[in-house]
């Protein structure tokens, strides 16, 4: 598959230490065109960025740090003007804090276009092939982006959009009217909708598809493995990011994400010192757009994500030349509640490794002065409510040290609440 796309795959890693060496340079430089990095860079020496000691120099920049800048702030101050370069604006992730808007100029998405393209080729999914997409489309800019990718690709894309958009029964039609080969959405959308087909008489792993492509949420064991049953397809993980692009996906094996350090430089790095950490052992990831930074100059951009990182031996496979990420599914973000700490994503690990359970909300709550863990679940239909709550309570005591409120809500109900966001809020900290 050549369809043209800005950045063609490289052919070895020295071809991608050549190619960062010279867009670090740029980037650094692009970015003290902008007064927030201006004094930030002043003793930064962009022809010894080699040097991790020059490179360490420029200050992490994290979420917190742009969420304390007014809208006005980000724009004058953080963003590059490019008048009559903006092709777009893409709306930033995560489901807490204000969201932003990012302009990228026309530029940008040329090279965007690559991170979303090269999925296709990780899945070895073929031209004249059929995907359903499922993510929103509009300003949140994986939707739109993959449906542009696939028809570059030559594969025919149905833009059906979330659940929001169309009704997750219509979706259902959709699916087996059309016959898609590949379904593209977010895990937690992929597993209501097996679990509304269930209650519809429909078994999704009669379907036609037979691969999937997640992206937006953590995907652990558990998680896939539920897809995998409930589909009878093959899962597939990508990573990206708004302030990137899609920077990585699985390939055959699915033992790793494939990271394109030549679209972004990428660090692991220690929590607390911010040191490099040895390959293979986790850390902070921090990345550096190379060429999706026109007019947003994100450098050492840290999202929270908590990952290994390795190379891997070069062979016949053209994406072996990158090296492999994996999501510790852990983030920076957890609940503390009564001096326990509980980890969103072993939380959702536990919860969906239970088979009776379909889906859950967690949400830390104040009750009668009390902060207290309120888990909403919906349960599998024919089975003993109060059995399967029992468990689930025993379960969060035994791995937490902590009791839940469990609340058992009707099959479809956080479905109704998750396709009204961008990610589904399935972590939410209602304490005042």
């Amino acid at each position: 598959m050549n369809p043209g796309l800005a950045l063609p795959l490289p052919t070895s890693g020295q071809q991608i230490l050549a190619l960062q060496r010279e867009r670090k340079a740029l980037a650094v430089e692009n970015a003290r065109r902008a007064p927030f990095w201006r004094s930030r860079l002043t003793r930064i020496d962009t022809s010894r960025l080699d040097d991790p000691e020059e490179w360490r120099k420029i200050p992490i920049l994290d979420k917190e740090m742009l969420r304390s800048l007014s809208n006005d702030e980000f724009y004058e101050d953080f963003c590059i003007p490019a008048p009559g370069r903006i092709a777009e604006h893409w709306r930033s992730g995560g489901t807490t804090g204000r969201p932003l808007f990012y302009p990228r100029t026309f530029e940008d998405i040329r090279y965007a276009m690559v991170g979303f393209a090269r999925t296709f080729i990780a899945m070895n999914v073929r031209p004249g092939e059929t995907a359903h997409l499922s993510l929103p489309l509009g300003i949140h800019p994986a939707g739109h982006m993959w449906a542009r990718a696939g028809e570059m690709m030559g594969i025919g894309m149905n833009w059906v959009g979330s659940g929001a958009a169309a009704p997750s029964e219509l979706q259902l039609e959709l699916i087996a009217t059309l016959k898609p080969s590949l379904w593209i959405g977010m895990p937690s959308y992929g597993l209501h909708l097996a679990n509304l087909a269930g209650a519809r008489g429909q078994d999704l792993r009669n379907c036609s598809v037979e691969k999937i492509l997640c992206t937006a949420e953590p995907l652990s064991k558990a998680k896939r493995e539920k897809l995998q049953r409930a589909w009878g397809a093959e899962v597939y993980d990508a990573f990206g990011m708004t302030e990137v692009t899609m920077m990585g996906a699985e390939g055959k094996a699915r033992d790793g994400l494939h990271i394109w350090t030549d679209l972004a430089f990428i660090e692991v790095v220690d929590l607390d010192t911010h040191e490099p950490v040895p390959s293979g052992e986790p850390g902070l990831l921090l990345v550096t757009p190379l060429f999706t930074s026109d007019a947003t100059p994100f450098l050492r951009w840290c999202s929270g994500d908590i990952v290994t990182c390795h190379e891997q031996p070069h062979g016949d496979d053209p994406l072996s030349v990158f090296p492999l990420l994996r999501h510790t599914h852990r983030t920076t973000g957890f609940f503390k509640i009564r001096g326990v700490n509980i980890n969103h994503s072993e939380l959702e690990d536990l919860m969906f490794a239970d088979s009776d359970v379909n889906d859950f909300q967690a949400k830390a709550l104040t009750i009668r002065d009390l902060d207290v863990l309120q888990l909403s679940i919906e349960i599998q239909r024919a089975r003993n409510t109060d059995s399967v709550v029992d468990r689930i309570r025993s379960k969060i005591k035994k791995t937490f040290e902590l009791t839940p409120e469990i609340v058992v809500l009707e099959g479809g109900t956080l479905a109704k609440e998750f396709e009204k966001s961008v990610k589904a809020p399935r972590f939410l900290d209602g304490r005042q």
